[in-house]
């Protein structure tokens, strides 16, 4: 089946001929963009953040884009989550608006390790209504004193008969404040560092469940700080057995962090676009801003970059789907390079709008926002290269 002609706002789609990808993975693009051209993301309002979320996932679900976020068996579409589904769906949704690409993205971020760890009970309770956008869900890892630094971790849950009682504070949390349920990691004390860490299910109506805070960023996603006071669940909402969190976390990182990769090429590709057809339109002596070697050069070298980032993260989908093989150190390159490159690629874009590109409203503005927070979440830029050297040492030992 040959490509089809690229419709207005869609990205670029000749990675799809790359044997990396299937014949269902370019079926579900064009699905995609049909959905967005037809009008599927309605109008969005970047002031309204919670209540653009919460209808943007009524939307993907009733579009059944979420089913790509669980397994079959609980109202998937494959019988085990697919990478370059998740990737392929991101730069999508990423390449039309930075929140419908939240807005999925959390969907299967916070619900990944029910998937991976959840009794059979949680998954049926929270899976299939994830799938059809009737549940919100989050993941909460991130602490005041423990971002990068897992093993700083000071959220506690302490077990008594048949509960477990969390007390702490979770911060950055995407979705907080407008979630149903919650993946939450706190420290259950097994052993020292990262192997003391157990994961839970919370529901946000549990008692002592509070918002603390509601954090605005530059680019505005629902956020929030989070505590935990003599919260009490049931022990039945642990995910694994205790001291598997940090793994857990870990495991389901790694099937997420490739669509990290994937939402900044999105992001870099409309950056591209843009700079191209105002290049092409824009004046300047005597002839368009297209006609000079300098914005040539500037243009190849952006196509460069998205072009050697969209192979990293190809790779490293393909690998976890069909190989079977362990990703973390490709995940980490494919995030660090096309998180890094987009960056690049979103500047040099702004740069060739000159004055325009920094007004509010603007493409290139918001662009420039949104992009800058995806070199922090899911692993630093700086973490990911610490990933990378210790999986090499590891290897050569």
């Amino acid at each position: 089946m040959s490509n089809p002609a690229k419709p207005a706002g869609a990205p670029n789609r000749e990675a799809l001929d790359w044997p990396f990808f299937g014949e269902e993975h370019r079926v579900l693009a064009e699905e995609l963009d049909a959905f967005i051209a037809g009008g599927g993301l309605g109008s969005i309002d970047h002031a309204e953040t919670d209540a653009a979320c919460k209808r943007l996932v009524g939307a993907l679900g009733q579009a059944g884009i979420l089913r790509n976020c669980v397994p079959a068996a609980y109202g998937g579409v494959r019988e085990d989550i697919d990478s370059r589904a998740l990737c392929l769906i991101r730069e999508t949704l990423a390449y039309a608006d930075g929140l419908a690409d939240f807005a999925f993205a959390m969907q299967g971020l916070g619900t990944g390790a029910i998937s991976l760890s959840g009794s059979a009970d949680l998954r049926q309770a929270i899976l299939p209504k994830v799938a059809k956008g009737e549940l919100i869900a989050a993941f909460a890892l991130t602490e005041p004193e423990a971002g990068s630094d897992v093993a700083a971790m000071g959220t506690t849950a302490r077990r008594e008969g048949d509960d477990y009682v969390l007390d702490g504070e979770k911060t950055f949390i995407s979705n907080g404040g407008i979630a149903d349920v919650y993946t939450l990691f706190a420290r259950t004390g097994e052993a020292p560092g990262t192997r003391g860490i157990s994961a839970f299910v919370v529901f946000a109506d549990t008692p002592g469940f509070t918002i603390a805070e509601r954090i605005e960023t530059m680019a505005p996603h629902p956020l929030a700080r989070i505590r935990l006071d003599n919260c009490r669940i049931p022990a039945s909402q642990l995910l694994g057995a205790t001291g598997e969190g940090f793994k857990i976390a870990m495991r389901t990182l790694d099937i997420f962090r490739p669509s990290v990769a994937a939402a900044a090429l999105g992001f870099a590709r409309r950056a591209l676009d843009e700079a191209l057809a105002h290049a092409s339109t824009r004046k300047m002596f005597g002839v368009t801003l297209a006609d000079l070697p300098t914005a040539q050069s500037t243009l190849g070298e952006m196509a460069t970059a998205i072009d050697t980032a969209a192979l990293l993260t190809a790779r490293v989908a393909w690998r976890r789907d069909v190989q079977k093989l362990p990703t973390t150190r490709e995940a980490a390159m494919a995030k660090l390079t096309a998180t890094e490159n987009a960056q690049w690629v979103i500047d040099q874009a702004l740069q060739l709008f000159g004055g325009r590109g920094v007004k509010v409203g603007e493409i290139t503005e918001r662009l420039y926002r949104e992009i800058r927070a995806l070199r922090i979440y899911e692993g630093a830029t700086e973490v990911q290269k610490l990933i990378i050297g210790r999986e090499l040492v590891k290897t050569a030992k």
